[in-house]
């Protein structure tokens, strides 16, 4: 298997084929998913004791399963929060697969870390935070977000008279599903604040003093959100900070989706306060145009997060040696292993510059205001509010729940577009809306009227 064949290298040849048409095309198909059977009908057996032989894998890859998913990079998928890497992003990460390198610590993989160090560096600059605050990339914003609960816990319970307490956050029912799901692996209570609007100030000091002593004995962190994944929606940073710092509260800022937005001037003003964060989850997979899977959290103290994640083991002694000193991004974050999954984002921005970022990052949030003058004059559909970063909410005016849901499928069926529906709190209910998120920079006007046309 590890041997270099005459065979092994068509086959290359084949592989880098494809990838140049993927990276030259301008014109891709959504693709839809299939069941598994109608698949293994398709392909058949694909790992047996002997193999199938790498032309014909590839060729099941390339007619049969390849169609089977939608590509996030597609003008018309406007569904959940959509990527669109640059090619230039995409290019290098076969780079960085090629390389094989464990970004784990410097000693292995110092190459890959410094470049990834230096687009830290920018992410960093963007949030404002004081010097001496870094990060590390992670697989995405569920990671980032559990390695910074975790560190806060653990400074937390530097005070002995918390070791045996289970701790509790404070966030909004509009924080995403992972803040959830990580409190849950960190083991602590959560506490959700009733409202998909902006959670403000004056809403988390209400909840704060609205606690019970336990309560307020096990309260260690708040976690606001900088871009709401169903809405956009950005928190009251400066009014948070300002609680937590009285009430001596770690202050988490979940900006996964909203991060991206830091780069643009038109609306930078709207995370003022960031820069008070403890730490702060962004996903460059998301709004800044890096191949699947990178995420990011930062931290104002790193020395923190260090001591509450960096692992020992004699096997692992050397790593920390004079001799192999350097920066260790698996002393910031939950994982050990890790590839240097920051690699294509640094030569991206190497390749572009900073100003180009900010360019492509308008043009989403321009592309939201667009939706939504569209909607306006549009007299089957409504904004359910206005547009917020590049997230749209809106309904189609009579339309029950199962039509949106009808709609979503016929529309993914012809390969038009995925537009999915989402809920909004309306009063004490929850109604059935659809929903628009705009990454890609080549999503057209005309994208958008063709999608806008078809819920006629």
């Amino acid at each position: 298997m590890h041997k270099i064949d005459m065979e092994l290298v068509e086959m290359t040849l084949d592989v880098m084929k494809f990838a140049i048409g993927r990276l030259s095309a301008t014109e891709h198909q959504i693709g839809k998913p299939k069941k598994y059977e109608e698949l293994k009908r398709l392909v058949g057996d694909t790992v047996t004791e002997s193999g199938v032989g790498g032309e014909y894998a590839f060729n099941l890859w390339k007619e049969h399963l390849a169609t089977a998913n939608v590509p996030v990079d597609h003008p018309r998928n406007l569904a959940f929060v959509p990527a669109s890497p640059t090619r230039a992003a995409i290019m290098f990460d076969l780079v960085t697969s090629a390389s094989s390198i464990h970004g784990a610590y410097w000693m292995e993989g110092a190459g890959g870390i410094f470049c990834e160090n230096e687009a830290m560096s920018w992410i960093v600059s963007l949030t404002g935070l004081p010097a001496g605050a870094f990060g590390v990339f992670t697989s995405g914003g569920t990671a980032a977000n559990l390695s910074a609960i975790v560190t806060a816990r653990e400074y937390w319970r530097r005070d002995d008279t918390y070791k045996r307490e289970k701790g509790l956050i404070i966030t909004s029912i509009g924080a995403h599903s992972s803040i959830k799901a990580m409190a849950q692996v960190a083991d602590v209570d959560i506490l959700l604040v009733d409202s998909e609007e902006r959670l403000t100030g004056v809403d988390l000091r209400k909840t704060i003093d609205g606690l019970n002593f336990h309560q307020r004995k096990r309260l260690f962190a708040v976690v606001a959100t900088g871009g709401t994944t169903n809405a956009g929606i950005i928190d009251d940073l400066e009014g948070i900070a300002e609680i937590c710092e009285t009430e001596n509260l770690w202050f988490h800022v979940d900006a996964a989706y909203g991060g991206g937005a830091l780069a643009a001037d038109s609306v930078r003003h709207l995370f003022n306060g960031i820069e008070r964060a403890d730490s702060i989850t962004i996903d460059p997979h998301k709004w800044m145009f890096s191949p699947y899977d990178c995420g990011a959290v930062i931290y104002k103290n790193p020395e923190l997060a260090k001591a509450a994640h960096s692992q020992q083991g004699s096997y692992l002694d050397i790593f920390k040696d004079e001799g192999a000193h350097g920066f260790n991004p698996t002393d910031y974050q939950i994982q050990l292993t890790r590839r240097v999954r920051g690699l294509p984002l640094w030569f991206s921005l190497a390749t572009h510059g900073t100003k180009k970022y900010k360019e492509a990052v308008e043009r989403g949030l321009e592309l939201a205001q667009l939706a939504g003058k569209m909607i306006e004059e549009n007299p089957n559909v409504e904004l359910v509010r206005e547009p917020s970063l590049s997230c749209v909410l809106f309904r189609r005016k009579g339309w029950k729940p199962e039509d949106y849901t009808n709609w979503t499928y016929e529309n993914h069926k012809k390969g038009f577009a995925l537009v999915t529906p989402t809920k909004w709190k309306n009063g004490d209910s929850f109604e059935t809306v659809s929903r628009f998120c705009f990454i890609n920079p080549d999503t057209t006007e005309n994208d958008i009227q063709m999608i806008l046309a078809s819920m006629n």
